[in-house]
This record gives C-alpha cells, sequence and structure tokens, in this order.
C-alpha cells in the first residue's frame, strides 16, 4: 500500500434555465471563517477493503442524510489535491429538498461540528471560485461531458 489517502465523492447537478451543481462547504472550526477555495464536492475517506463507488454512496448519505442519488452516475475522474489526497469523482443528476439536509456531524476537542455546515447550488463560474482549485477540474469534466460550450451557463 502507498500510503495515499484516497476520498471518494459525488457532484450532483441539475439543468433547469442552466447547469448547477451542488457543493458543500466543509464544517468545524478550521473552515468558519473561509469560503473561496474552501469548497468540496461531497466526498469521504476510502476506507481499507471498501471500492470508490460504495465510499461515494456511504460518504454522500453520512455527509449529507440524503441517499446516494439513483440514476446514471458520469465518471469524473481523479484529482490530487495539494495534500496529496487522490479524490475521485461522479456526477449525477439529482435534485434535493433543501429543508431536509441534515449533515453528520463529528467531534474534535470535546464538541460536536457538521461534517458539512452547507450544501448550495452554484452555477459552474460560482463553484469553480469556490471549490478547492485541484476540485474544479471535475465542474470542466461535466460541462466537457455534457457538451455545454458556456451558453447555458448560469450564475
Amino acid at each position: 500500500m502507498s500510503g495515499t489517502v484516497r476520498s471518494a465523492g459525488l457532484l450532483p447537478f441539475r439543468i433547469g434555465t442552466g447547469l448547477e451543481v451542488l457543493i458543500a462547504h466543509p464544517g468545524g472550526p478550521w473552515f468558519e471563517k473561509k469560503d473561496a477555495g474552501s469548497w468540496s464536492l461531497i466526498k469521504g475517506i476510502v476506507k481499507d477493503g471498501e471500492d470508490d463507488e460504495s465510499a461515494a454512496v456511504r460518504e454522500f448519505a453520512e455527509e449529507t442524510g440524503w441517499p446516494a442519488p439513483d440514476g446514471d452516475w458520469v465518471p469524473l475522474g481523479e484529482a490530487t489535491l495539494k495534500s496529496r489526497k487522490v479524490v475521485v469523482a461522479w456526477a449525477v443528476e439529482a435534485d434535493f429538498d433543501m429543508a431536509t439536509f441534515d449533515p453528520g456531524t463529528f467531534t474534535l476537542y470535546g464538541r460536536q461540528y457538521p461534517e458539512i455546515d452547507r450544501v448550495v447550488w452554484m452555477g459552474p463560474d460560482r463553484a469553480r471560485g469556490k471549490l478547492n482549485p485541484a476540485q474544479a477540474v471535475f465542474v470542466d469534466r461535466l460541462e466537457r461531458h455534457l457538451g455545454l460550450n458556456g451558453s447555458r451557463r448560469i450564475e
């Protein structure tokens, strides 16, 4: 084993008046006042013996309280973060009742924090500006897959 940390996640998207993707802001004290460049796909660590897709399903449910969306998962490949963590992602068309968002929690120094403190639908350009820079490539890959050339973008 190489010791590389691997995460798997989903990039839900919807197309109404234009493409929107659902991204997450991490919870906890380190990200409380951070915005641009700090957001993420809804993802988490792949456990030993777990395949990437199973990890993406588990993490999505744990972090949002929603079941992972059914439908055709579009493979978006991998990206390596500055931390050397490898993220593998899929896009899937979906929509959610934002009022039912129920994030999982973690404990740090005896205090509980949400794994993610909010999820927001955003147009591609805005999402690229909010996402960890290494994860912005997933939005580019989704747009290419959908054959969008920028004419249907919304913000």
